[in-house]
């Protein structure tokens, strides 16, 4: 059962964004990027109240820098679309489990992130929470 509600379209449009984000972390960093597109959707607070489809989180300004580049408009392949189904069925682990932020740094990680603390780091990019008590949504369970 799915987390958020999508359409065929959504899933191409969230794998698209996997690949761009997250192509050369492999499948499980790609899942990482799905993660915290989908909790932003949940999540409804902070820097994403409002955004509550997978179009609204995908082209939110300013959250993707792949968005804004070239390498977004290549297409989903099925190892993309099998991981952003999984994503909207609500599939996440750490460091991704409940992080809204990742961005990769040119060498270590933030201690915090525009004031929200890193939680973990997978290859090159690092992964951030929301502040206790900021996003509650995040953290309840499916």
């Amino acid at each position: 059962m799915a987390v958020v509600n999508h359409t065929e379209a959504d899933i191409n449009l969230l794998a698209r964004l996997l690949r761009a984000e997250a192509e050369g972390e492999g499948p499980i960093g790609m899942a990482h990027v799905g993660a915290v597109g989908i909790n932003r959707i949940r999540g409804n607070c902070s820097d994403f109240k409002g955004i509550r489809t997978i179009p609204q989180m995908v082209y939110q300004e300013h959250a993707f820098e792949a968005v804004q580049k070239g390498y977004f408009y290549q297409r989903a392949r099925e190892v993309e679309k099998k991981l952003a189904r999984k994503a909207v069925k609500g599939h996440r682990s750490w460091p991704a489990k409940y992080s809204l932020w990742y961005f990769r740094p040119p060498g270590d990680c933030p201690s915090t992130w525009y004031n929200q603390p890193h939680v973990g780091r997978y290859k090159l990019h690092c992964f951030y929470e929301p502040q206790a008590g900021e996003c509650d949504n995040i953290y309840n369970t499916y």
